[in-house]
């Protein structure tokens, strides 16, 4: 599985710029393996993302926006959804993986299975 983040290399915002470094930099701390895949620099990619965040993700008006996160091609999220999952240390769950043995999200799930 292959955890893949769709970014726009060339992106004048400087807020969507920082949400993909904060989504990569994330992953890379953690050993996350991911693929960067640039939206502004391979139509492809552009037109894959577009068409498959889910209608229910879509902003009302205009196209998704990067940073989107797909486990192949399964859509995990935004990085709204994405700072969520952090902030309640379930960003392997939320990615489609397993979370490894140590991690907080680990400690967490084996915690509520004590309950």
């Amino acid at each position: 599985m292959v955890i893949k983040v769709y970014i726009a290399s060339s992106s004048g915002s400087t807020s969507i710029k920082k949400q993909q470094q904060d989504v990569m930099g994330f992953l890379a701390a953690n050993k996350i393996e991911f693929e960067e895949c640039d939206i502004a620099a391979d139509e492809d990619n552009r037109k894959w993302m577009r068409e498959n965040v889910p209608d229910d993700f879509r902003p009302t008006s205009g196209n998704p926006l990067p940073p989107q996160i797909f486990n192949e091609e399964r859509y995990c999220g935004n990085y709204e959804a994405f700072f969520d999952a952090r902030e309640d240390n379930a960003v392997y769950a939320f990615l489609g993986l397993t979370a490894p043995p140590g991690s907080k999200e680990a400690e967490a799930l084996s915690k509520k299975g004590q309950m």
